[in-house]
Order: structure tokens, then C-alpha cells, then sequence
């Protein structure tokens, strides 16, 4: 130090980077190798290397800093509705489309693809969540547009291309493409049978008259929607009404960018949302000026279409908190390791140590619950499997995203002042955790779906849950007495108590999975502080007698 600096730098942790964000998880590779994705793991591990160098992670604080702008006019005063993002978006965008994460469990459904699938998602979730957003809708709009005929066989070797080309043209001229979806209005939300937004038939002659022979099962559009997810996509999905009582109910229409004569398709954007976290997506609202879509379905089951579809994203939510959760963790057990306070390493505190293994625990769970569910669409065609996944979509995603914003602030409290400001990643984190909750339906929409699911086949999903959790229940009596409790509550519970339903089922897969598979000090503590007792409200009151050591060990094993 020279005599005018009034003091030096220590004391203060590195930022968590240039780590393979895979091989320091062992829970993580444990778990694609038990859920059928062990041929996968080489590849994942240059994935890990690869976002976890200090170059990528970066990108997503640019991507965020430096978020979306709409311009909705070219100099010439022409109408565009254009979207510009920064090179940083662009980069993160290539990233995921190159790796597959769209596109991997199409074009390769080898057993496991879903669940190596959701490993890369998991990992590209410790990096930046804004730019998994059209991922996930483009990967969850293959199976509707696989029963498309014409029209997806045009638009399939498009959207299933793992190139990024992020170019505005008609998708004749792409190199690859991207979906988005638009279902919400403002007068209805979660209630989209009051969707106003009208679709009238063109008929044949003048549709083939306009479109040539791409003009078949096109129909005109009028209406607005209130989120309209991705507007830079090449095509979204989207419900209209088809009769003007609506009485066929909704329907499901691909509404292109550019329609198949070059001209741009009347999509207004109106604006885009400034939102809470998710900056660097942008999301927008947009009106339908005469725009035009074609049917995807039959005329009146637009729902069931998107319900489809909204399974795959509901999957994504889980896995994607899973990886925030994780990415929260690493930055604040290792800033713990190399932060000491009061003449230790804030890792070495007993209470501290009590915070981060109790956060490591939920991290752990949410990955293996991610996993397992990730397995279930890798069988769609087994009973036990689609059972499983028509009950653990909805409840995953109401527990498992709702847990998230408690698990941010304790992670970013952690990091004390530093996890705070918006120098770190903590902030943004922390951000990005609620919208998983409310997207793809809120809560209370999730855990009405649990009552459906349990209600419309309740012998199939008891026997399902049932196989699943007694190979656990027959290695701890406490596990077994709460799963016995579960079982008598699955045919009583109403409307009012869903969310504890929802949250039991949740909790006792996490527990058969940990105990089945997990290190016994990893199972110990889940079901000391999960099972054997409620969930509490705050992180870090797990038993005394925790091996809390061992489990930080494994927490970051670098």
C-alpha cells in the first residue's frame, strides 16, 4: 500500500467460475445415470465445462443488464415490430439451441433422452433462465405440430434444427426456428374459456387463392392477447374462438411471423412487459389486426391441444427452479468456504453450516424430483409412468417452484451485503425464481390439477404412488407412517386442502428417492427435518446431530 490508499482488498471470496457445473454435482450425475441417462453423461460433463467457464457465465449478466427493445417502426415509418437483444442473448440462445435442448428427445428418443434432456436444461438453468423460455416452448410444441400434417411436416425440419438463426425472414429462408405461445388475455388469465380473441375460416377457393396449396386449414384472427411469450419467435401457438357464441369452444391456431407469401403476418406488438426478473426475455403484449392462423387440432379442443403441450413446459418449470436452486447453492457455499468472519470460514460455523446443508437438502431433492419426472415422458406409453406424470407435473411445480423465492433469500442472505446489489448473480437469481410459480399455470391451478389427476383415475394413481414409494417405506418407519397418513388423505382431501396435498406428494417422492439412493447421511437429514417433522418456514433447522459436513461435501465437491 502506498500512504494515500486508505485500505486493501481481502477477506472477500472469488467469484464462483471456471468449474464444471456438472462435475462438481455428484448428486446431479448420480441421478442421470439411475433415471436411465447414464450414456449421456460424457457429453453433459463437456457441457458442464463448458458453461461453467467464466467467459459464459457472464453472458447472462450482459444479457440482463443490457435487456430487450422493441422497435416497432424501420426509418421509413414501415411497421416491423421488431425485437433487438444484445449480442450476449444471442450467444446464450445459440448455446441451447446447439446443444439440443429443444430439439435432443425428437430427433434421438433413445430411453432416457427425456431425462438427459432435462439434465442439460438443468444445467443451462445455473447459467441464465430468460433465454430458456423459448426453448421450452419451441421443445413443447413438437408433439401437437407431429399430428399437424402438411403444415408441420413444412415447419418440423425447421424448429427441430439445432441451428440458432435469429434472422427476421419467411421460414423458407431459415436456417432454423423457434415457437413461441400466446394464450392469456387480460379480462380472462388463468380462466382462458373467457378469451375474446375471434377465428374466422377462410374458405377453400380463397384460401388457396391467397396461400396456394399452403393455404388449406388457414383461418383469420382478431383479438389481442396480454402475454404473448417470445415475440422474436418465427410462429406461436395461440386459442381463438371459433363461433361467435363460442359455443365449440377454444381452438388452437399456428400463427407464423410471415406468411407463406413473404408479407408480414398482422401481429401488433403493443409493448413489452417490464417484468420483475426474466429481464433479458422479452415478453409482450400484441394485438391481432386480421392476422392469420392455421388450425392445429380439431376445431374446439384447443385446450386439450394446449394442455399437451403444457405438460412439457409445466416439466420445465420444475427442472428450471431445480437449477436455479442449484446455481443459488454453489454461489453461496462457496462464497461461505472463502469468507471468514470472526476468525473462521463462515463454512466452518456450526449455524452457517446448518443454513447451507438444509439449502444443499432442497437442492438435492428438487434435482432428484426433477429427474425422476423428467423419466416419466421418457414412458409415455407406460400406465404407471403417464400416472405418475399426470399427478407429479402439477404437484412438482407447485412445490418445487414455490419453495424457490424462500431458497433465493436465504442463499443471497448468505452472502450478506454482496448477495444484495446487482454486482453479483445472487439478485438476479433471487428474481428469477417467482416466475416459475406463476407461468404454466399458478398455484392453486396446479393443485386443482393434482385433485383432477387423483379423481379421474383414482385406482391407477394410487397403485402408481403406491409402487413407487413402499420399496422406501420398508427402510424407515418414520417414512412408512407418512406415507400411511398420505394414502388415507388422497380420497378426502377437497378443494381447500390441495396445497398441503400437493406438497406431501411432493415431499414423500423426494423422500423415497433419497432414501432408495442417496448416502444414508443425505437420507438421515431429509426425513429428520421433512418427514419426521413439517417443513419449516426458514432454512437451517435441521437436527443437531446432522452430519452436516458430509452433506456440504457433497453439496460442491470442488
Amino acid at each position: 500500500m502506498n500512504q494515500f490508499d486508505t485500505h486493501e482488498v481481502f477477506n472477500q471470496a472469488p467469484p464462483f467460475e471456471n468449474v464444471n457445473l456438472l462435475g462438481c454435482d455428484p448428486a446431479l450425475r448420480e441421478g442421470l445415470a439411475r433415471e436411465g441417462a447414464a450414456w449421456a453423461l460424457g457429453r453433459l460433463e463437456e457441457l458442464g465445462a463448458q458453461l461453467g467457464r467464466a467467459e459464459v457465465l457472464d453472458l447472462a449478466r450482459l444479457a440482463n443488464a443490457h435487456g430487450p427493445r422493441l422497435v416497432s417502426f424501420d426509418r421509413s415509418g414501415r411497421r416491423v415490430d421488431e425485437v433487438e437483444f444484445h449480442p450476449a442473448w444471442h450467444e446464450l440462445m445459440r448455446l441451447m439451441i446447439g446443444a439440443g435442448a429443444h430439439s435432443a428427445p425428437w430427433l434421438d428418443p433413445r430411453p432416457g433422452a427425456q431425462v438427459a434432456r432435462a439434465g442439460a436444461y438443468l444445467l443451462f438453468g445455473q447459467v441464465e433462465n430468460g433465454a430458456q423460455c423459448p426453448v421450452t416452448m419451441t421443445y413443447a410444441s413438437v408433439p401437437a405440430l407431429r399430428r399437424a400434417g402438411s403444415l408441420g411436416a413444412r415447419w418440423l425440419p425447421k424448429i427441430l434444427s439445432n441451428e440458432y438463426d435469429p434472422r427476421s425472414l419467411p421460414i423458407g429462408q431459415k436456417r432454423g426456428a423457434l415457437v413461441g405461445m400466446g394464450m392469456t388475455e387480460k379480462q380472462g388469465g388463468t380462466d382462458v374459456r373467457a378469451n375474446t380473441t375471434r377465428a374466422f375460416e377462410i374458405r377453400g377457393e380463397q384460401a388457396r387463392a391467397r396461400f396456394g396449396d399452403e393455404g388449406e386449414g388457414a383461418w383469420r384472427i382478431v383479438g389481442h392477447k396480454w402475454f404473448f411469450s417470445a415475440p422474436q419467435s418465427d410462429a406461436h401457438l395461440i386459442l381463438a374462438q371459433t363461433d361467435e357464441g363460442g359455443s365449440a369452444g377454444l381452438s388452437c391456431f399456428f400463427v407464423p411471423r410471415y406468411l407463406p407469401d413473404g408479407s408480414r403476418n398482422a401481429i401488433r406488438v403493443q409493448r413489452l412487459k417490464d417484468k420483475l426478473g426474466n429481464r433479458s426475455n422479452a415478453s409482450s403484449e400484441v394485438e391481432f389486426c386480421d392476422a392469420v392462423g392455421w388450425l392445429v387440432g380439431a376445431v374446439g379442443r384447443g385446450i386439450p391441444t394446449i394442455l399437451e403441450m403444457g405438460g412439457h413446459t409445466r416439466l420445465d418449470c420444475v427442472v428450471g427452479t431445480a437449477g436455479i436452486m442449484r446455481a443459488a447453492l454453489c454461489h453461496a457455499l462457496h462464497h461461505a468456504r472463502g469468507r471468514a468472519a470472526f476468525g473462521k470460514p463462515l463454512a466452518e460455523q456450526p449455524l452457517m453450516q446448518n443454513v447451507l446443508a438444509d439449502l444443499a437438502l432442497e437442492s438435492e431433492a428438487a434435482s432428484a424430483f426433477a429427474l425422476r419426472l423428467a423419466r416419466c415422458f421418457d414412458h409415455p406409453d407406460d400406465p404407471h409412468e403417464a400416472a405418475l406424470a399426470r399427478i407429479l407435473t402439477p404437484a412438482g411445480k407447485y412445490w418445487l417452484c414455490k419453495r424457490g423465492p424462500a431458497f433465493g433469500a436465504e442463499a443471497m442472505e448468505v452472502m450478506g451485503g454482496n448477495g444484495y446489489v446487482e454486482d453479483g448473480p445472487l439478485a438476479r437469481l433471487y428474481r428469477e425464481f417467482p416466475v416459475n410459480s406463476i407461468w404454466e399455470g399458478s398455484g392453486n391451478v396446479m393443485c386443482l390439477d393434482v385433485l383432477r389427476a387423483l379423481g379421474k383415475h383414482p385406482e391407477a394413481a394410487r397403485a402408481a404412488l403406491e409402487a413407487e414409494l413402499a420399496p422406501a417405506a420398508a427402510l424407515d418407519a418414520r417414512f412408512a407412517a407418512y406415507v400411511a397418513a398420505l394414502g388415507r388423505d388422497l380420497a378426502t382431501t377437497g378443494e381447500a386442502g390441495a396445497r398441503r396435498l400437493a406438497e406431501r406428494l411432493v415431499i414423500a417422492i423426494q423422500g423415497a428417492l433419497l432414501l432408495r439412493h442417496a448416502p444414508a447421511f443425505v437420507a438421515e437429514a431429509f426425513v429428520a427435518s421433512r418427514i419426521a417433522q413439517d417443513v419449516g418456514g426458514a432454512f437451517g433447522r435441521l437436527p443437531l446431530d446432522t452430519d452436516v459436513e458430509a452433506i456440504l461435501a457433497r453439496a460442491l465437491a470442488v
